[in-house]
């Protein structure tokens, strides 16, 4: 299997090379040159499957044979072993044909685990067998941050190096990051919004003079193509859980950087029975705007009450306009160029041809809180903020009540405990047991100015010989 870039001048690498590259040399991002298809009789021998069989399955033709099959099978075992649900990926049932599937049952109480326990991994398995030593770099609005130092903070070849966006995540989301206290484990809280995190990552990655000699960095946002390859699984397992391939089942997933979403795309064109995909944004809602009205046009930021949205460049949906625009790698740098402006827009043939698939829908924080209330109110079950997006977004958009909505829960509600509270009084989510101590752990992380040259001064200064 080889990979390409969106925009179509880089090299194309095979997935080993892939994963460490992250970011194209081009700026692009990387795709399968084929995606591998499944017919129903295939999809319909897995159902009595479990996760990791499954994530096996789905995830073995990407990388073809340069992991041994019992290398990898290996691999998919150690990185869901620390799941607090022997389902991995349970479904729960909210009303008729309306489930929501519990992503928070990894060590960090967030979707991200499924991919980022992998990619440690993974990351660790590849550069011991090509006895590399290589840098994380990351960027995180909540989420990301702590599933990937969980992922890698036990790799000997990796230092980890993760920036969030001073005072703009939740407590939980801090402490999951800043009291993990291993020697190549680095928390710098940026004195910006995600974006600017974002944007200093990108750069650096188009940069890297700043490190010695033998090390590279390596890509932990979405941007990597393992993150995507593993997200795919959890739509394949959820819809084989109501009746794929006999039956179409339609997703709804709270999403700021479109990689959770275009999972799910990869998944339908894959073989799997997908009827809708609903992108379900918060106040920045830029992919809201897109489908609904064309506007691409970036606003200023807005800090809410769901901070892992709080996303003005969706990065993955580059991904997303590679296939809209069929491949051509020109088309997509002239259009990341005009968004690099400020804004761009879209023909209405490719915009057509999402809206044949995805709908949207966008919430406010006063919306979001509402139906935390409702759902807790209706049914004892209490929803983050994100997921609680994801809910009313498949309720608003629904085409027909006779296909499943399954709604991606992509957080615990106890990472939010402030805006539970405000939506349902006195309520207070406790943490899981395994993290009851939280709050008691000493806490270590830098605050460092939005400037490239301070932060990569500290990185360089920071690696391990």
């Amino acid at each position: 299997m080889k990979y390409i870039s969106t925009r179509g001048q880089a090299p194309a690498l095979p997935f080993e090379d892939v994963v460490l590259t992250g970011l194209a040399a081009d700026g692009g991002l990387y795709l399968p040159q084929s995606l591998p298809a499944f017919d129903a009789r295939e999809i319909a021998s897995w159902a009595g499957l479990n996760y990791c069989e499954l994530a096996y399955k789905i995830m073995s033709p990407f990388i073809g044979d340069e992991i041994p099959q019992d290398d990898l099978q290996n691999l998919i075992e150690k990185s869901y072993s620390e799941f607090r649900h022997t389902a991995i990926a349970p479904l729960v049932q909210l009303d008729h044909n309306e489930w929501v599937l519990e992503l928070f049952q990894g060590p960090t109480l967030a979707f991200k685990d499924f991919a980022l326990q992998f990619l440690g991994n993974l990351l660790d398995y590849i550069l011991k067998k090509r006895n590399q030593h290589a840098v994380v770099m990351g960027a995180t609005s909540g989420d990301t941050g702590s599933a990937a130092i969980e992922g890698c903070r036990h790799c000997d070849n990796l230092d980890i190096f993760i920036l969030h966006p001073h005072q703009r995540v939740s407590d939980v989301q801090r402490r999951q990051m800043t009291t993990v206290l291993e020697e190549n484990v680095h928390n710098i809280a940026l004195q910006g919004n995600f974006d600017d995190c974002q944007n200093l990552v990108k750069a650096s990655f188009a940069d890297q003079s700043f490190l010695p000699e033998g090390r590279q960095l390596v890509a932990v946002n979405s941007i990597n193509w393992a993150r995507i390859m593993a997200q795919i699984v959890y739509y394949f397992y959820a819809g084989l859980a109501l009746g794929a391939p006999h039956r179409s089942v339609s997703f709804s997933v709270p999403t700021g950087n479109f990689g959770d979403i275009f999972a799910g795309y990869l998944a339908k064109r894959m073989g799997l029975a997908v009827d809708q995909l609903v992108i379900a944004t918060n106040a920045n809602d830029i992919l809201h705007r897109c489908l609904s009205g064309n506007d691409l046009s970036r606003r200023p930021l807005e800090h809410t009450l769901s901070p892992s949205m709080d996303i003005m460049v969706s990065s993955n949906f580059e991904r997303m306009l590679f296939d809209l625009y069929d491949g051509d790698g020109a088309a997509i740098r002239q259009l990341m160029g005009d968004f690099g402006k400020g804004a761009m827009s879209l023909p209405e043939t490719r915009l057509s041809r999402a809206r044949e698939l995805f709908s949207s829908y966008r919430l406010d924080d006063s919306e979001t809180l509402e139906v935390i209330a409702q759902v807790f109110n209706e049914t004892e079950y209490l929803l983050d903020p994100h997921s609680a997006i994801g809910v009313q977004a498949g309720r608003r958009t629904r085409r027909t009540s006779k296909i499943p909505m399954v709604c991606l829960a992509t957080a615990h509600p106890a990472k939010f405990p402030e805006a539970v509270s405000k939506a349902i009084p006195g309520c207070e989510p406790a943490l899981p047991y395994h993290m009851r101590d939280l709050f008691n752990k000493d806490e270590r992380y830098t605050v460092l100015a939005n400037e490239a040259a301070v932060v990569r001064g500290f990185i360089s200064t920071n690696l391990r010989t």
